[in-house]
């Protein structure tokens, strides 16, 4: 626990002063770090047996479509992402062994290219809104709240597993306790930093985010069970991968993303 806590610790020492004073740039450069990180263990995890292929292919697509997100004219974005779904395809097309894995291989690179670089970078389009600091420390608030209030609902009253086969641990009273927390969490941050955000607004946007935070958790679970590994990586001492801390945010982010554009909010 007392390492766990130590590197949260660090790790908040870190983001904040970025996420509070670095604007746009800061959460930039700061995501473009999480996706060469999330890609590195991304491609560990699901080409075991050709991770450095992977890596070499999966690093400079996986950028050029983070950065063609942030800086490419919105006309350029979508054939820029089908040029780079051609250039894995063609990677797999020349790699060396059994073709019966070749399906296999693309799909996986394809994954890796939307789970981890395009999911994350709607987050510092959030950042570029108006009030971007503000709607990005409600998403923080939302999936650490919630973390927590699930972690130590489950611990005291947890008994209805979740989902078994994917994450063992998880219960829907866990699910419940987070919830609430995410409600709290946001409601907090509303007062701070959207006073004129409803009320009612603000709750059900919680819930929802919370709920996708749920949902990127398991589908991180799944990942890994489907690899065979406990953590996504080791970066982060007692905390496992990068993958296992942002894993709710990737869902979470695109939700909000989604909600701002939708809602002109």
């Amino acid at each position: 626990m007392l390492t766990r806590l130590v590197a949260a610790a660090v790790g908040l020492a870190v983001v904040l002063p970025l996420l509070v004073f670095g604007g746009t740039w800061g959460l930039e450069a700061l995501v473009g770090v999480v996706v060469v990180v999330g890609l590195h263990e991304y491609g560990a995890m699901a080409f075991p047996e050709a991770k450095d292929w992977a890596r070499f292919v999966l690093f400079p697509t996986g950028l050029l479509l983070y950065a063609s997100v942030l800086y490419a004219p919105p006309a350029l974005i979508g054939p820029t992402v089908g040029l780079l779904l051609l250039v894995c395809l063609m990677a797999v097309l020349f790699r060396s062994g059994p073709v019966d894995e070749h399906l296999s291989s693309a799909a996986r690179l394809w994954l890796g290219l939307g789970y981890v670089a395009a999911l994350l970078s709607l987050l510092p389009l959030i950042r570029r809104h108006e009030f971007g600091l503000a709607w990005i420390f409600l998403m923080l608030a939302v999936v650490w709240a919630g973390d927590s209030g699930a972690y130590f609902t489950g611990r005291a009253f947890g008994s209805t597993k979740l989902y078994e086969k994917i994450s063992p641990k998880k219960t829907w009273e866990g699910v419940v306790g987070g919830l609430a927390g995410s409600v709290g969490g946001a409601l907090l941050v509303r007062h701070f930093g959207l006073p004129d955000t409803s009320v009612s607004e603000i709750v059900v946007l919680a819930l929802v985010l919370g709920a996708g935070g749920v949902v990127g958790d398991l589908v991180e679970s799944m990942i890994k069970r489907s690899a065979g590994v406990k953590d996504s990586g080791t970066i982060m001492p007692g905390h496992g991968g990068i993958l296992d801390r942002v894993d709710s945010l990737l869902f979470s982010g695109a939700l909000l993303w989604a909600w701002l554009v939708v809602s002109g909010a």
